[in-house]
């Protein structure tokens, strides 16, 4: 059959453009397009005609297959404690981890605040200090002197490090 769009050559008369090979109709006399108006038609002959029966032995086999046995209760439950033991294991380190991360950052929190505290004790003392007291009592009171030349000693360190005197002669 010949068919130009919007004309029937065969019967000569004048159609409306509908795209046959897509646009079917259902019993519902809903239409459905596309390829699942055959799939339909498929599913519904399938319906149609009726259950082959199973042979004694197919039956035999699918029941085994739905039944689990004693010895694959007893695997899956152990691979279950299995794994719960190894999450509930897993869980308590991530939770021993944060609080020992905690517990160090509160420890930095106090190193940092006696650090801070011993800073502003040292400044403290040490602008309290008063030189020109400590000048007068050594020179006035105890009998101190400055050093004379021959008293001077001088050293060449090859590393910089500091050097301790052990003993000496006052002279």
């Amino acid at each position: 059959m010949a068919q130009t769009r919007g004309v029937n050559s065969n019967r000569g008369n004048i159609r409306t453009n509908v795209n046959r090979t897509n646009a079917r109709r259902n019993d519902s006399g809903i239409y459905v397009y596309g390829n699942t108006a055959r799939r339909l038609d498929i599913q519904r002959e399938l319906e149609r005609e009726p259950r082959r029966q199973l042979s004694h032995e197919t039956r035999k086999n699918r029941d085994k297959v739905r039944h689990m046995n004693l010895g694959y209760v007893v695997f899956l439950v152990a691979a279950f404690c299995t794994c719960a033991f190894i999450l509930i294991n897993y869980i308590q380190l991530q939770s021993e981890l944060t609080n020992r991360t905690k517990g160090l950052a509160s420890l930095e929190s106090t190193l940092n605040t006696m650090k801070l505290a011993n800073d502003e004790e040292y400044s403290r003392i040490t602008s309290s200090i008063d030189l020109e007291e400590i000048k007068r009592i050594a020179i006035g009171e105890l009998g101190m002197t400055y050093a004379k030349e021959g008293q001077i000693i001088t050293y060449d360190s090859v590393e910089n490090d500091y050097m301790r005197q052990v003993s000496g002669n006052s002279n």
